[in-house]
């Protein structure tokens, strides 16, 4: 699951990369600093859709686990159907608000033009990234990663290969790329729905009381899982805006940067997802000994992965400024990155994988805390400080050293966790619930 889930995600961060390697070819810093402020917003919006594709999910796993498919069709009909129409209403919010919220992030002048721009075309497609996202979930409930796996890439080959068509081709620079990634988004959509119709039944047809019913489960979940995908791209935000008094190549570095993070560390990313139903089986099982070596295990091998990414970075630093034409600021920031800044990711690892420990241990609220925590009170003051001393390069140290301490800090709670009474073989994995959680058991 860590390998299908890795891959897929490469796919997605791939494209992005090279779209900023693209934007960079133009030589404008105004380009790739609009596509920076840009990403701020776009990692908001895709969080909130990561939220309800997480409840989405778990409830078909849920269901498919006690043999009752047609209850599965009728909840993946659900999810979708409110996906859609919350994605829709959310997507219309952010676009009236473009220019404020490009404004808040210390956008000006023509830069902040090109943001509102590129965000216009693409925002309203986030019901299509929705659909996308949500269908991906519903097929690894059902066990096929495989399947989810290639939604993702074909989206990615899509907007790699309209990239230089757009952008170069037809001279439609941030348009250009803007379309591709509107296009790609349509054939992920399309790509994870068509294995569900045809090889998982479909979905059920539509009714108002299964729409009523269905509700209750789908927020007591999404609700938390919401939260704490938004707190990262809210912390991003501020780190943004105050990399924005450093100046557009400041802007641009960073944003460079925020392209190699999910790059380099995407099998990070997808080992945070995979390991949770590891925990969420054992622990239901009560075989406590198999979570707590799920857990040092997936400690372990981050360990192991961050030295040799950090390496890699380190060895390959001067070829990628190089490839982006980075100078002054720009390089500098690159630079940092690939070099300490890289290793310090570890904990930024740790917290991924308690967060997924407290998801499926009955804490999902831990996770919201330690999320919002880390972006906030291991954000603002470090990067405050950071900025206040070394300048530009102060602001990514401070953000890094703030992960430093979030990350050993939910080591310790996810610790205390592991260490609570077992439970009984067989008992719910459920049992400390979210107040929503127990409306729905009492309904039912």
């Amino acid at each position: 699951m860590s390998l299908a889930g890795s891959v897929g995600l490469m796919a997605i961060f791939a494209v992005d990369f090279i779209d900023m390697l693209f934007i960079s070819m133009l030589g404008k810093s105004e380009l790739a600093a609009a596509v920076g402020y840009a990403g701020a917003i776009l990692f908001f919006t895709t969080s909130f859709s990561i939220g309800i594709a997480i409840a989405a999910g778990a409830m078909a796993a849920r269901s498919l686990g006690a043999g009752d498919v047609e209850r599965a069709r009728e909840q993946a009909t659900s999810t979708l159907i409110y996906g859609v129409i919350f994605s829709a209403i959310f997507a219309a919010v952010v676009w009236v608000n473009l220019g404020a919220l490009v404004a808040i992030l210390g956008a000006t002048g023509e830069t902040a033009d090109l943001a509102v721009h590129y965000l216009a075309i693409i925002v309203p497609s986030l019901p299509l990234l929705m659909i996308g996202m949500i269908g991906g979930a519903l097929l690894r409930a059902h066990g096929d990663a495989r399947r989810a796996m290639y939604a993702t890439i074909f989206g990615g080959l899509m907007n790699a290969v309209l990239d230089p068509i757009l952008i170069f081709g037809l001279g439609l620079d941030l348009t250009g790329a803007a379309l591709a990634s509107v296009a790609a988004r349509v054939v992920i959509a399309a790509t994870s729905l068509v294995p569900i119709m045809h090889s998982y039944g479909g979905i059920a047809r539509p009714k108002p009381k299964r729409l009523v019913r269905d509700l209750v489960p789908l927020l007591a979940i999404a609700v938390p899982a919401t939260l704490t995908q938004l707190a990262t791209p809210a912390g991003q935000a501020y780190v943004t805006r105050a990399m924005a008094e450093y100046g557009e190549a400041a802007v641009a570095g960073m944003a460079i940067v925020g392209r190699l993070v999910p790059l380099s560390f995407a099998a990070i990313f997808a080992l945070s997802g995979a390991v949770g139903p590891i925990f969420g089986q054992n622990f239901g099982a009560g075989n406590r000994d198999r979570v707590r070596g799920a857990f040092n295990a997936a400690l372990t091998f981050i360990g192991l992965y961050v030295l040799i990414v950090a390496a890699l970075l380190f060895a390959l630093r001067g070829s990628i400024v190089t490839l982006f034409n980075a100078d002054g600021i720009t390089q500098d920031l690159i630079f940092l990155f690939c070099g300490p800044l890289a290793l310090l990711y570890f904990f930024n690892g740790m917290l991924f994988v308690a967060n997924a420990a407290f998801n499926n241990l009955s804490h999902p609220f831990y996770s919201t805390w330690m999320n919002w925590g880390r972006h906030t009170l291991g954000t603002i003051p470090f990067v405050m400080l950071g900025g206040a001393v070394l300048g530009a390069p102060g602001v990514l140290i401070g953000q890094a050293v703030g992960g430093v301490l979030f990350g050993l800090l939910a080591y310790r709670l996810a610790l205390n966790v592991l260490q609570e009474p077992d439970l009984a073989p067989g008992a719910a994995p459920f049992q400390r619930q979210s107040r929503l959680m127990q409306i729905f058991h009492n309904r039912r």
